[in-house]
């Protein structure tokens, strides 16, 4: 065990992209593989898992929205035991840590010990669907902004700036929105929202099994219905015609 704080090794908090192995950073790719201790979410997949060392103990912590849980508290215990047992511990967030990922709830423990971090940025799932789809998230002329939002958060359905967001030409990002989506559609339309604007789910955003849903507004709701995978929806922005081809075209040629 370390004499002292200072040989502690930091804890990595690195960010597993949105589940393609391919889209994970180089820096992230060598942290897994010569980790000690790798905690991770329950949306990171076993191609990503499978990039971690022989010597590493795969820990899973993950949590399901309206589901089972590990408790916050059992997460940062055990990164702390880890961390101060001399282990090199990795974190392993699906997307982008810092993106609704609770990385100040794991950190702030850590300053507070003494104990150093290293955040590893990664792709985070409204990029990769953007991509997807063929579209970007920002366009001159069309919006010079970019809202990222969550569906829900601890005290149930999340509020926003609905009146700003109904207003035509705004793009959304809106994760963990499956459940939320008649809440959100009826938010928007309350303050005027169209009830004609583009909507794209796209589930499973990177993944061979992703599918991509165009949708609108007023057909949000009920378009969701059969979507079971982790979502991201798109508000403002419909799939270009190429990108909807293409699935077509890879089955064609393999």
């Amino acid at each position: 065990m370390p004499s002292s704080q200072s040989e502690i090794a930091p804890v990595l908090f690195v960010g597993a992209g949105p589940g393609d192995p391919d889209l994970l950073t180089l820096r992230a790719a060598r942290a897994l593989a010569a980790a000690d201790i790798v905690l991770h979410d329950r949306l990171v997949g076993p191609g990503v898992l499978a990039l971690a060392g022989p010597q590493a103990t795969l820990i899973a912590v993950g949590k399901e929205g309206f589901g089972p849980s590990t408790p916050q508290t059992e997460i940062i215990a055990l990164i702390l035991a880890f961390a101060r047992a001399g282990r090199r511990v990795l974190r392993l967030k699906g997307g982008d840590c810092g993106i609704f990922g609770r990385l100040d709830e794991e950190t702030g423990p850590l300053a507070e010990a003494g104990i150093g971090y290293e955040i590893v940025p990664g792709i985070t799932a409204s990029v990769a669907a953007a991509a997807a789809i063929g579209q970007s998230l920002t366009r001159r002329g069309r919006n010079t902004g970019l809202r990222i939002l969550t569906g829900h958060d601890a005290e149930g359905f999340a509020d926003q700036d609905w009146r700003a967001l109904a207003q035509p030409g705004q793009v959304a990002a809106i994760y963990m929105g499956k459940k939320a989506a008649r809440f959100v559609q009826g938010r928007l339309m309350m303050h005027g929202g169209d009830p004609a604007t583009e909507v794209t789910v796209v589930e499973n955003a990177s993944l061979p099994h992703q599918r991509i849903v165009a949708t609108t507004l007023a057909a949000l709701p009920g378009c969701l219905e059969d979507v079971a995978g982790p979502a991201v929806i798109l508000l403002g922005l419909a799939p270009r015609a190429a990108a909807l081809a293409l699935p077509e075209l890879k089955e064609a040629l393999s």
